[in-house]
């Protein structure tokens, strides 16, 4: 694996075509989650939201290198990273309004997305819960012979939680396709990450205790994490291993919609507001020649997408009352324990 110094150094080649296609892939989450948050405010959203505004590129740049095939696996805070492995637009919003339509049936909502069809194998509320799950995963790729890499996205807050250790000891030990990707955005919640955890990169600085390379990214520049998560990508399917990335990133809102994110010094929240990835890769494309026509129709068709899912899911009917003891347990209903 390329050392994050390394990297830096040495960008892979992305097309055109593939660079265009991560700028459309941002715009999309960004524009999902906008109309998202509106919804809420309109009492549509059922229960809470988790908005990864400005922590866009992290999810395309991985979705972007991912094969159809591997798996995904992310925290509640998972609309762009589900929605970016392939989940449809329209069912995904429908999801989020609690209608049948959505891609679980309306029973998930927001916190609890998951779509096998597409490799995006469900959002976990239980901080660091999944980390397990993936390297069980990988391990199951591993022994099927698939090539399949599992994909774990988690909080900086998770570093700290006792699943994490374990899934990395394990990951190591057993030599996993698995790449941990820690979205570090400074806060677990409403804490700064610095002001609990003992070293000043909480999942890179943890790597060696498991045999594995710290590795360190910014996760605002979509290229640098693409270029990483494609190196990252083929040294796990290579069978070399697992992966740590740490990618620094900022939510642009609170933790949760019903938090205003006060505690956060107003010069830190500006100075990262200024390194949005979106407006910086559309820079960076029009500097080496895009059209601004051709950035702007981009746009305005991720925008056409999002109001076509919401008018769609606004239209869905909600669940049938009767599907409400589906779907949980094995046998699709709970009389076997009465």
């Amino acid at each position: 694996m390329t050392s994050a110094a390394e990297a830096s150094t040495s960008p892979i080649a992305i097309s055109i075509e593939k660079k265009l296609e991560m700028y459309r892939m941002m715009l999309d989450a960004r524009l999902f989650e906008e109309k998202a948050h509106k919804l809420f405010f309109e009492g549509l959203v059922k229960g809470t939201s988790h908005l990864a505004l400005g922590q866009e590129a992290v999810a395309a740049g991985f979705a972007a290198a991912m094969r159809e095939d591997d798996l995904t696996f992310c925290t509640y805070r998972g609309h762009t990273h589900t929605l970016l492995r392939g989940a449809p637009m329209d069912r995904l919003m429908a999801e989020l309004l609690g209608r049948s339509t959505g891609i679980c049936g309306g029973k998930g909502g927001s916190m609890h997305l998951t779509d096998v069809t597409v490799g995006a194998m469900g959002s976990y509320a239980i901080v660091g819960a999944h980390l397990p799950i993936a390297a069980g995963a990988a391990w199951a790729a591993q022994a099927r012979g698939t090539d399949q890499v599992a994909v774990a996205f988690f909080g900086d807050g998770a570093t700290n939680i006792g699943a994490f250790h374990e899934a990395l000891n394990l990951a190591a030990v057993w030599n996993l396709p698995v790449v941990f990707v820690c979205e570090n955005n400074l806060y677990m919640e409403y804490t700064p990450i610095g002001a609990v955890t003992a070293v000043p990169h909480p999942a890179a600085d943890r790597a060696a205790a498991y045999g594995l390379e710290g590795v360190i990214l910014d996760g605002n520049d979509i290229e640098a994490v693409y270029t990483i998560a494609m190196r990252a990508l083929e040294h796990a399917r290579s069978g070399n291993g697992p992966v740590l990335i740490e990618a620094k990133t900022y939510r642009h809102g609170g933790h949760s919609r019903a938090d205003p994110g006060k505690y956060r010094p107003d010069e830190e929240v500006e100075a990262w507001l200024q390194r949005d990835p979106i407006p910086a890769f559309r820079s960076r494309l029009e500097a080496s020649g895009v059209a601004t026509a051709t950035l702007d129709q981009i746009e305005a068709a991720s925008d056409a997408a999002v109001e076509a899912a919401t008018e769609a899911a606004r239209n869905a009917p909600y669940p049938d009352p009767t599907t409400l003891e589906t779907e949980v347990w094995a046998d699709g209903g709970s009389a076997w324990r009465n």
